[in-house]
Formats: structure tokens, C-alpha cells, sequence
């Protein structure tokens, strides 16, 4: 655990519980609706664990959608990281430290164990940091290490504020339709996954015109 400073502390002891019930009460508000790609499935239910890749923007969005379902999630060691990670703990989250830029590799193992314990696991693709929209190779390499392949999915709000920042994040608008995108689940290859999730991308798009 690293160091915090004195107000890194007091903003850790405030703001998790803040954000944790600002999602609840968004989300209560919001209408999600499930679009499958032709041979595809959701996640909800699956019998075993398994990996799934989405893109940064559509974290929020997916805190309420996937709440108290034990996934892990792979979540930078940075300070922004903590809040993160002890926000979606509160929503019944399982927040694995470690990212592509900052810890990967212990990141990797400690999902790769979440894995083998029974959790699914999901990597958002383009984090911590980006560029928006391109995957990364953490997802197709944790599915190697556990030998399956990947699942994508996206959830993108029918009205959203989007933020100025990297990932375009995107925040709801309450009473919004929030469409959440399956595409078919590929091998574990860079190039596989970035076709799957452009695939989800697209799908959740035509949904919503």
C-alpha cells in the first residue's frame, strides 16, 4: 500500500463513498438494452470464467449495469487508480491493481489468479491512458496465460455529457436508454480483439440511430 499524503487520505475517505452512491442513484434511472451480434451471447450468466475487453469511456455506464457480480477488474496503481478502486469495491466489484503502463505484469498474474478462482474478468482495452479506441495487448495476453479467448462488449448511453478528456469519457444522462453491445468472443490475438470491439462499437451505433 503506498504512502498517502494527509489530504490524499481525506479525499479517499470521501470521495469513493460519494461517487459509489452518485452511480447508485444515476443508475436506478437509466434503461439498458441488450444488442448481440448474430452467433454471440452476453455475459451475464456464464457457467465458467471468462475474459471480456471494453473501452475506458464506458466505465461508469458499466458500474451500475455489472454491479455485484464479483468481476474483476484490472485498475492502475496510481492515486486515480485508489479512488477508482475502491469505488467499484462498494458496488460489489473485484479491483485487481495493475495496468499496461504501471505494474502489467504483476497486474496480469494477480487477474490471471482471479481468473483461475472462478471470477470473470474484464481489461478496459485502451487504459490506463490510451490513445482512445486502440486495444492494447493485456487482454489477448491474459487470455493466453489462461488459455481461452475474449469476450467485447461496449455500453454507450443514448444521451451522455462527454468529458475533454483522453478516453472521451462518458457520463449518462439519468432516464437514458443505455445500449450494451455484444460482439462474438475471438481468439486471444491483438488484431482479433480490436476487430471484436470495433464490432461492438458498431453494433451499439446502429442500435441507437
Amino acid at each position: 500500500m503506498p504512502a498517502f499524503t494527509t489530504q490524499q487520505r481525506l479525499t479517499l475517505a470521501i470521495v469513493p463513498r460519494l461517487a459509489s452512491l452518485i452511480i447508485r442513484c444515476l443508475g436506478v434511472t437509466l434503461r439498458y438494452h441488450d444488442v448481440v451480434d448474430d452467433g454471440a451471447a452476453t455475459g451475464y450468466a456464464n457457467p465458467t470464467a471468462a475474459v471480456y475487453v471494453l473501452w475506458h469511456r464506458s466505465l461508469l455506464a458499466c458500474a451500475w449495469r455489472f454491479r455485484n457480480r464479483n468481476i474483476a477488474i484490472l485498475i492502475s496503481e496510481s492515486f486515480d487508480g485508489e479512488l477508482i478502486a475502491r469505488t467499484v469495491a462498494r458496488l460489489g466489484f473485484v479491483p485487481i491493481r495493475g495496468s499496461s503502463s504501471r505494474g502489467g505484469a504483476p497486474g496480469l498474474r494477480n487477474m490471471e489468479r482471479a481468473f483461475r478462482a472462478g471470477h470473470n474478468c474484464a481489461i478496459t482495452a485502451d487504459g490506463p491512458r490510451g490513445p482512445v479506441f486502440i486495444a492494447k495487448p493485456g487482454a489477448a495476453q491474459l487470455a493466453t496465460l489462461v488459455g481461452t479467448d475474449v469476450g467485447a462488449f461496449y455500453v454507450l448511453p443514448q444521451r451522455a455529457w462527454q468529458l475533454r478528456s483522453w478516453d472521451r469519457f462518458l457520463i449518462p444522462k439519468p432516464f437514458s436508454r443505455v445500449v450494451v453491445s455484444w460482439s462474438n468472443r475471438v481468439p486471444a490475438e491483438p488484431a482479433a480483439v480490436q476487430q471484436a470491439l470495433d464490432r461492438a462499437v458498431e453494433l451499439a451505433e446502429k442500435f441507437l440511430r
